[in-house]
């Protein structure tokens, strides 16, 4: 099993929590991260500090665009494994600058993939997302759908990383594991993201926009269950199959050592729902501005799981409501509301 592990994206959302787990699990981690001023900085600042204080841990800044840092990072740590997670995130977000998205998502990804031959790694993790599914409309989304309809320039990023990541394994016979993620939600979570918006206003007495009049619906994941799933799929290596041949409903490349995976909980929660769960754990009512659908969002993911599954005998199970519950405690914890 490999036991040292480079993660991007580290003082992220997920990072972060990633990372605490590979530690608790023994593993020596390194952590590069940009640190860029896209959300608070103190909230990473303060997801690295919980992670310093285990001495397997080690904390790089430096932004991926930066080939030259991350090569050196990369040779001195000699990872076993690299979980690429660092990204320009937020759907909405590429609406306003497009070129952050291209800096980070592919100029990053292509250096952090660079990397990863060069020291022949024994398995390259990439995150990827559930925007990648675009227009598509046939629920649950399955991984060995085609998924040619990307709606935003952040998900057509990560889809052009999924394609890099393709002809990197198939060329240097690097195993590659892409994994989507369907609405990531819990503690320590990003202020733009809507579960923190949402309380954030609730308990200020602010209205809260709902898109598309609340006919909306997502996959929502908790995140202690999605860094589950993302260890456990560091022991799934995806082999090149012998003579193309790949068991029906994998999505196993024919010609190469590379596979997606979905990570979500398998369920459709609606929009209202998703905001009633809010009020009830804040005990308070949430003034609704209900709005039309937004450029570039969706109506509806939705995962299939099943892969995830096959492969690890895990998938994600917590219950929104459990999660939402969690996540506010931790919210009035940390902000003192």
């Amino acid at each position: 099993m490999s036991r040292k592990i480079l993660v991007t994206g580290s003082a992220g959302f997920i990072g972060y929590h990633l990372s605490q787990l590979l530690l608790d699990e023994g593993f020596a981690v390194l952590g590069y991260d940009g640190m860029t001023d896209y959300y608070d900085v103190a909230l990473k600042q303060g997801r690295h500090a919980m992670l310093r204080e285990n001495a397997r841990f080690t904390a790089v800044e430096g932004m991926l665009e930066d080939a030259t840092l991350l090569d050196k990072v990369a040779d001195d740590f000699a990872p076993d494994a690299i979980i690429h997670l660092a990204a320009q995130a937020g759907v909405r977000y590429s609406l306003e600058n497009p070129r952050a998205y291209i800096d980070s998502n592919i100029v990053g990804t292509f250096n952090v993939m660079e990397a990863a031959r060069r020291l022949g790694v024994d398995h390259l993790l990439m995150a990827s997302t559930s925007s990648v599914y675009g227009a598509n409309t046939a629920m649950p989304f399955i991984e060995t759908e085609t998924a040619d309809t990307q709606l935003t320039i952040y998900a057509a990023t990560k889809k052009a990383t999924e394609s890099m990541g393709h002809s990197y394994a198939h060329l240097w016979n690097l195993p590659t594991t892409m994994f989507r993620f369907f609405t990531v939600y819990g503690p320590w979570g990003r202020p733009d993201m809507a579960l923190c918006k949402f309380v954030e206003a609730i308990l200020e007495d602010r209205a809260i926009d709902i898109y598309n009049r609340g006919e909306m619906y997502r996959d929502f994941t908790y995140v202690e269950d999605l860094v589950r799933a993302i260890r456990l799929l560091i022991d799934a290596v995806p082999q090149r199959p012998e003579g193309g041949a790949v068991a029906e409903g994998d999505s196993l490349s024919p010609v190469a050592p590379y596979r997606v995976v979905n990570i979500g909980n398998s369920g459709k929660v609606s929009l209202l729902d998703f905001v009633d769960a809010i009020e009830d754990s804040l005990g308070k009512k949430a003034i609704r501005n209900l709005m039309e659908m937004q450029k570039g969002d969706v109506p509806a993911t939705w995962a299939d799981a099943s892969l995830l599954e096959r492969l690890t005998g895990y998938r994600p199970r917590t219950d929104v409501r459990e999660g939402i519950a969690r996540f506010v405690d931790w919210y009035r914890d940390y902000y003192r509301k």
